[in-house]
């Protein structure tokens, strides 16, 4: 009878330790598109890979759906934003710190700023390759777009008018498992919110 019972509760514990951790594999949700099936455009298929060039990028070869620039539950809830002309700026692995090509395009950027959209809302998005945590990805992406929100404070730009978001790994500019594609994706990005 003791026997049974410790098996018992042994096969209890287990079938909880893996339904808790399989409960902790998606940290963060990612957003789901939410499009009317009228506003869907026709998108053309894929090339199949042989036809493909060598020179051709990554993000050429990413799935057709992600072509369509439908709207997000996000950007639902954002104001619409401004199309503009900002440069991203890239980060080394596993850093927030400014290079010297960064300081560079922040230059161009807060010169943009200043004299195009002097009274507008800014908002740095950070982002980081896929290696790391969510939760990890996410502080590190909120401390690059800190970075380059107090660089371009700086050079006069109005610290009411810069926001920071981070999107941590959830908003990979390039699909990729390799040092080329991750490069890509550690960057902060910038957007004029009305």
């Amino acid at each position: 009878m003791k026997k049974s019972m410790v098996t018992l509760l042994a096969a209890l514990s287990m079938v909880s330790l893996l339904a808790a951790g399989c409960a902790n594999k998606e940290a963060v949700k990612k957003e789901e598109a939410v499009v009317p099936p009228a506003a869907v455009e026709k998108v053309e298929p894929a090339k199949p890979a042989e036809e493909a060039k060598p020179a051709e990028t990554a993000t050429e070869a990413q799935p057709a759906q992600e072509t369509v620039a439908p709207a997000t539950t996000a950007q639902a809830e954002q104001p619409a934003a401004v199309e503009n002309n900002f440069e991203t700026v890239y980060f080394d692995f596993d850093k927030s710190d400014l290079r010297q090509d960064a300081r560079d395009i922040l230059s161009k950027n807060a010169e943009l700023i200043l004299k195009s959209f002097p009274n507008a809302k800014i908002q740095i998005a950070g982002n980081c390759d896929e290696r790391g945590s969510a939760e990890y990805n996410l502080a590190l992406g909120e401390r690059r777009a800190k970075s380059a929100q107090k660089y371009l404070i700086t050079l006069g730009v109005k610290a009411e008018n810069l926001s920071t978001i981070s999107y941590g790994k959830e908003k990979p500019a390039v699909v990729g498992n390799d040092e080329a594609a991750w490069a890509k994706n550690r960057r902060d990005e910038f957007v004029v919110i009305k």
